[in-house]
């Protein structure tokens, strides 16, 4: 089949990358110059299955009011009367009970380790590289209170296989030795072995590449107008270059995917929740993290990247706002220095913010909606990069009429009606 993707972050690249090696014609339209430009650019860099938790979450209510009063917080809600706004944190809070966690947990663990087991397959067959490093993931905890209050996060760890370790103040050191200045700040952590880490933009480039060897055409700074319709079918893309045609379509536009499908009934419960990011070259080996460092109070990953530190964090309820406001860069520094203090140039940081774009219930919408042939893959969240792989091999799957290796339960836009 002829297929179209709309957009060339990890997400949609990935789907191209996929679709053309089961057979597919493939093209992809972004309004950018190039691949990753956008909120595949600078992430925290994590590829954590094991750390594939809804933000909705049972205490989430009461933690978001103290974090309002925080002068470092992991929430930032900006005062507006967006209708949209208040739509999306209603529905968020609704999953915020025990049962709806387990429920959105499971879904998201599920595709999130079937996506990690794709990566490995792609990087075995191809050789990709992208500052990768397959060192897993550890969650430090400052307070015994945050340490005990894993009990749930476990007991879907064990359920679903994925293997864990609860290690003490020594454990977390023997693990990440750049913390052994900074160990007496903490008192345990949840260390995930299975995950990896990597440059989100240096795997898309690498992979575009891979996708045109495969036919992939891609088209940039193409200014997409609208999908037009013909009955219960998409007939063409208009942009502002000229329409284009194909059998099938994919829209994998991250947090602008709602505005763009609305006109054709389409209800999508995607938000561009902001998140902010540094990126700095290390000074000192030997202070600098060896794989990726969560910091539980802050909501923030400290990720090694090659020769650089990548800090990410904190969720901003501010609609398509893209500023730079220096205390939220402010937040980042404080996290890594009081942890990694002296390993990476803060002169030299590179200050950046993304839209993530989130469902309510952290789950990504993946398959088929109302029109026989348009597809969504989006609503990752802060989990793109976590779930690319996986997400677009079970796309293409699903439009290649090949039974998916997944449950695909749960994970369509059908869930929301």
């Amino acid at each position: 089949m002829r297929i179209i993707v709309l957009g060339a972050g990890v997400i949609g690249v990935t789907s191209a990358y996929f679709l053309a090696r089961a057979g597919h014609e493939v093209t992809v339209l972004d309004r950018q110059a190039g691949p990753a430009l956008e909120t595949s650019y600078a992430n925290a860099g994590e590829v954590s299955p094991g750390y594939s938790s809804p933000w909705a979450a049972p205490g989430i209510p009461m933690k978001a009011a103290k974090w309002l009063f925080m002068k470092h917080a992991p929430l930032i809600v900006r005062p507006t009367l967006d209708p949209v706004t208040w739509r999306w944190m209603l529905q968020m809070l609704a999953n915020c009970t025990s049962a709806r966690y387990a429920v959105n947990k499971g879904r998201m663990v599920r595709i999130a380790e079937y996506s990690r087991d794709v990566l490995m397959q792609l990087r075995a067959d191809t050789g990709i590289r992208y500052d990768e490093r397959m060192q897993g993931t550890l969650e430090v905890f400052r307070s015994q209170k945050q340490l005990d209050g894993i009990a749930k996060d476990i007991a879907v760890l064990k359920a679903d296989g994925v293997p864990f370790e609860v290690l003490d103040r020594e454990g977390c050191v023997q693990v990440e030795p750049g913390l052994k200045p900074a160990a007496h700040k903490i008192v345990g952590g949840l260390r995930l072995p299975g995950d990896e880490t990597g440059d989100c933009f240096l795997f898309t480039n690498a992979l575009a590449k891979l996708a045109e060897g495969l036919g992939v055409r891609f088209v940039y700074n193409v200014d997409l107008k609208r999908l037009r319709r013909d009955g219960d079918r998409i007939a063409a893309v208009e942009t502002a270059q000229g329409d284009y045609i194909a059998d099938c379509y994919v829209a994998a536009l991250g947090s602008y995917m709602p505005g763009f499908l609305a006109p054709l009934g389409l209800d999508l419960p995607i938000y561009p929740v902001k998140g902010y990011s540094i990126t700095v070259p290390i000074l000192d080996e030997a202070k600098a993290p060896v794989s990726t460092v969560m910091d539980e109070y802050y909501k923030i990953a400290i990720t090694r990247l090659g020769s650089r530190i990548r800090v990410g964090g904190m969720a901003e309820i501010a609609r398509f706002n893209k500023d730079l406001p220096p205390a939220r860069q402010a937040t980042l520094t404080l996290s890594v220095e009081d942890l990694f203090g002296g390993a990476g140039d803060q002169k030299k940081a590179e200050f950046w913010c993304g839209l993530r774009p989130m469902t309510p219930d952290g789950t990504p919408i993946i398959g088929k909606t109302k029109f026989g042939n348009l597809f969504l893959n989006g609503g990752h969240g802060t989990l793109g990069w976590t779930m690319s792989c996986g997400s677009a091999r079970l796309l293409s799957d699903i439009i290649s009429g090949a039974k998916p290796e997944i449950s695909t339960e749960g994970l369509d836009l059908s869930r929301y009606r």
